[in-house]
């Protein structure tokens, strides 16, 4: 544990951040399950479902949470799995 009063400030706060990273992660994670399994089992709302998971995505390239070519990879694979079971 750190001495200097700033640098004990600095953990608690990197501590907050990091559960709420690991948060949005994990949601993250799961609405992006959820399309490629409407994707799989061609349901009929997939294309909602891929545009709100693009969506997320998006927003947590913006947050910091993800890095935006791990977001650009995440969305070009959805959207070559909803072409691909459109088509």
């Amino acid at each position: 544990m750190p001495n200097i009063k700033s640098a004990k400030k600095r953990v608690v706060l990197a501590e907050k951040r990091n559960l709420r990273n690991k948060a949005y992660k994990s949601s993250l994670r799961t609405i992006i399950k959820k399309a490629n399994t409407a994707v799989e089992t061609k349901a009929d709302d997939r294309a909602e479902v891929v545009k709100a998971a693009i969506v997320k995505i998006d927003q947590a390239a913006a947050k910091g949470i993800i890095h935006k070519n791990n977001a650009a990879h995440k969305k070009s694979s959805l959207a070559v799995k909803l072409n691909a079971s459109n088509a």
